[in-house]
């Protein structure tokens, strides 16, 4: 029994005729109807009734037909999962909100081209509803963004958290905040600042952490990449999460610092998102474990909770998932 013989029988039933069928298929009527008959032949049945005005699906053939589609379909569904494990061979695209650069996204990179060096990756820097519909619309394969505490979650992306940290500030070295060994919320007021643009999830945080007193924004950017650059240049401070400046070469280097904030509320939570597939091509599934690795590891030297202890995702049925503190 061949694929083909199948498509054939569909393709006369759906069309209603054999004449329809084979300029459809691009097939001579004979050899349309000599497959069929094969097909007959090999099953023991009569598939079609055969007049002089036509074809038509018998009464067996109609009981068997759901079955012929069932097989069609699944065929379908094969060819499709196999060309998305092709794509994926050659290109895997990933979304970030430019969030653990150094720690995370870097290190895991360079783990994957080791293991996989023909495919591509393309990192895609943009704002987290972005990343969640590019996800959905099937044109990135991952996403990493941050959340805070009572942040609801995408029921129809799978969201594992990597890691948690806390919001800083970010300054030069050079700056009389970097001599303190925290800084109050007072003490920004009268300094320059580096907001993410709104859609970042620092964008929220820091109208919560300011309250009804923000400091003037006199700048705004997309990305904590950007705007440690900017700090860099000294054109303000900015606060991002620890895990985008600890160990940036700008840090490293002795240009800019971080000094922790004075406020209770600075719980930063990165995660990674992916569609919700049963057919996750290898390379992704690949691409994921390596940075789940590298995110535990982040986690053992930086002496941050397991997510499988300090934190969950529940189910809310008014609100539908939310990453909650346990």
């Amino acid at each position: 029994m061949r694929i083909e013989q199948l498509e054939c029988v569909a393709a006369v039933t759906r069309l209603g005729s054999m004449r329809a069928a084979s300029e459809a298929l691009h097939m001579s009527q004979p050899a349309l109807s000599e497959t069929i008959r094969n097909l007959e032949r090999e099953l023991g049945v009569t598939l079609l009734d055969r007049r002089r005005t036509g074809a038509t699906i018998s009464a067996t053939g109609g009981e068997l037909l759901p079955y012929i589609i069932d097989v069609l379909e699944s065929v379908d569904r094969l060819r499709a999962a196999a060309g998305d494990q092709q794509r994926s061979s050659r290109m895997i695209r990933i979304g970030t909100v430019n969030a653990a650069t150094v720690p995370l996204v870097t290190p895991a990179m360079r783990d994957f081209h080791a293991a996989y060096p023909t495919t591509q990756v393309e990192i895609v820097n943009t704002q987290q509803a972005d990343i969640h519909r590019l996800l959905l619309d099937g044109g990135l394969d991952l996403g990493l963004v941050n959340l805070m505490d009572g942040d609801d979650v995408a029921p129809e992306l799978e969201t594992v958290e990597l890691f948690r940290g806390r919001a800083v500030l970010c300054c030069r070295t050079d700056s009389p905040l970097a001599g303190l060994p925290a800084v109050s919320p007072q003490q920004l007021l009268s300094e320059p600042f580096i907001a993410m643009r709104s859609g970042y999830v620092m964008h929220r945080y820091v109208h919560r952490l300011f309250r009804d007193k923000p400091p003037t924004f006199s700048y705004s950017t997309d990305g904590v990449e950007m705007g440690k650059l900017m700090v860099a240049q000294g054109l303000g401070v900015t606060i991002p999460p620890d895990y985008s400046v600890a160990g940036d070469p700008l840090e490293r280097s002795g240009i800019i610092t971080h000094r922790p904030l004075e406020t209770d509320d600075a719980t930063v939570i990165l995660v990674i998102q992916r569609r919700r597939t049963r057919h996750l091509p290898t390379a992704v599934r690949q691409l994921q474990a390596i940075l789940l690795e590298h995110a535990a590891a982040y986690r053992s030297t930086n002496q941050t909770p397991d997510p499988a202890t300090a934190t969950g995702i529940h189910n809310h049925e008014d609100a539908g998932p939310r990453v909650t503190s346990k």
